[in-house]
């Protein structure tokens, strides 16, 4: 079984988190994940207090294992913020800014804080106000997201990090996602748009049916999302998270005519949609790792199997390197001598 520092800290028995997916509901999914020994998280984005309060409740009923509750600066909601350090989860997750005295509240109650980061800069920026766990995201990644690949990202974090363990998101949808993390430095990966593709969670299955069909380039960075976004409310660091979703009329709009878009009326139409537990048809959020996946698959198998890819390969890796010294490359035979030239041919 694979065990790192980051399950220690989370007390978790695997090193998997599962991506908070704001406003939509994937209580029964959290439930799902923390019973299967990865950390389950619950978004909080356009939620009132009272809502939120008995989504955590429901996941408590249903399992006795940690999880985090997210937040965002897109926008930040002090309200549900405070009822979040009166329930006191396990762990507070946060993206899209990182707010210092807000980190200090919620170690003052005894909570964990996660902070997702898409360059150096905002690393070097958590690791000052205090988090406990660093999610190094990648471009690759669903929703909001930054612009630095996994592979450059990963390790950069990993070397500034020291004892602060580094979870690895963007692109990964399989064990060998996660083995590939865990070569990179990271003591876990965090997955999004995989468990979009799951039972468990609250969203339409079309959006689930286009993740499975999609591949790698249906899944494009939005431009213009601050037309139909929430906008920021907390300081950002580094260059503005953009949103990455599969096609649909409204992203190609964005693209290529965006002042046909109409703000007030497509952002309002966007987040009624959303809170219905919609807005597929609009901005359905996924990362490239779409090309990764091929089912929709119950979250405690799909656990089970990230757990077991990763360990396969692992040790197929294992096996590919030798120990001792390298082998004295081979000295060519000389060619062999040629016969007497027959002059009579």
């Amino acid at each position: 079984m694979l065990r790192t520092r980051l399950c220690d800290l989370l007390d978790i028995a695997v090193p998997v988190v599962v991506a908070p997916f704001g406003p939509w509901d994937e209580t029964a999914l959290a439930v799902e994940v923390c019973r299967a020994g990865a950390l389950g998280s619950l978004g909080t984005a356009l939620r009132r207090p009272s809502e939120l309060r008995a989504q955590w409740q429901r996941v408590r009923e249903g399992t006795d294992r940690p999880f985090a509750v997210n937040h965002t600066g897109r926008p930040f909601d002090p309200e549900a913020f405070a009822a979040t350090l009166e329930f006191a989860p396990a762990a507070i997750s946060f993206h899209m800014g990182v707010p210092a005295d807000l980190v200090a509240r919620a170690h003052d109650a005894g909570i964990r804080w996660i902070q997702a980061v898409g360059d150096v800069r905002a690393a070097e920026a958590a690791l000052e106000a205090g988090a406990d766990v660093l999610v190094a995201q990648g471009t690759e990644a669903g929703g909001n997201g930054g612009w630095v690949g996994s592979l450059v990202l990963v390790p950069a974090v990993v070397d500034l990090a020291g004892d602060v363990p580094v979870v690895a998101a963007g692109g990964i949808a399989d064990g060998r996602g996660l083995a590939a993390a865990l070569a990179l430095g990271a003591q876990g990966a965090s997955l999004g748009t995989r468990f979009l593709a799951t039972p468990e969670m609250g969203v339409d299955q079309e959006w689930k049916d286009r993740i499975v069909a999609a591949d790698a380039t249906d899944a494009v960075k939005v431009p213009h999302s601050e037309r139909v976004m929430p906008r920021f409310t907390l300081p950002q660091i580094g260059q503005p998270y953009a949103p990455r979703a599969l096609r649909t009329e409204l992203v190609s709009r964005l693209e290529r005519a965006p002042e046909t878009v109409d703000p007030e009326r497509v952002g309002h139409e966007l987040r009624a949609r959303v809170r219905a537990g919609g807005g597929h048809d609009l901005l359905p959020f996924a990362g490239q790792s779409v090309q990764l996946v091929h089912d929709v698959v119950p979250a405690r198998e799909l656990v089970a199997r990230l757990v077991a890819e990763a360990e396969e390969a692992l040790r197929t890796a294992a096996g590919a390197v030798t120990t001792g010294p390298a082998p004295r490359p081979r000295t060519p035979a000389p060619p062999a001598a040629r016969g007497p030239v027959d002059q009579r041919a």
